[in-house]
């Protein structure tokens, strides 16, 4: 009978181990294995921008109706809070972790350029996560300004 029991559970236990480690995978690891798409990381802040200011919208025009479907703005918030959450784990693990080296001091025009992106990046954080808090457009708008004033400095384009 235990055995059955065991057998029994042992599929869900490997499908809920499965989603727990993909989830895990998802992020770009930090072994330093040299394989970079800057240029994608840099469409996937964009297109996680622009989702978050249609949740926004979309979260504003339900909120305005006159009897409010609250399940679809939760639904919203959390669409808008994960693409929040996506865009601060590329700045930081990516970015952050991986993409932007130190520069010496000394090198006072690349310590220069360094600090900028840092700037930027860390700026950057602080308004997915005000895009969290509030459903202001204007944190959408400054978000997307970050974004191409990082994308010059750190691309040079």
């Amino acid at each position: 009978m235990k055995n059955r029991i065991g057998k029994k559970l042992l599929l869900p236990a490997i499908a809920v181990l499965t989603v727990v480690l993909a989830s895990i995978v998802y992020s770009h690891c930090q072994i330093p294995c040299g394989i970079y798409d800057d240029p994608a990381r840099l469409a996937m802040i964009a297109e996680n921008t622009t989702t978050i200011e249609k949740a926004m919208k979309q979260i504003e025009e339900l909120s305005a109706q006159q009897k409010p479907n609250m399940n679809q703005i939760v639904r919203w918030i959390d669409v808008k809070d994960k693409h929040a959450d996506d865009t601060a784990e590329i700045v930081s693990y990516y970015f952050m972790a991986q993409r932007i080296k130190p520069a010496d001091k000394s090198d006072a025009p690349a310590y220069e350029k360094y600090v900028k992106q840092l700037t930027l990046l860390h700026e950057m954080l602080i308004y997915s996560m005000k895009a969290k808090q509030t459903t202001d457009l204007a944190n959408v708008e400054k978000l997307r300004g970050l974004l191409t004033d990082f994308q010059t400095a750190y691309l040079g384009k």
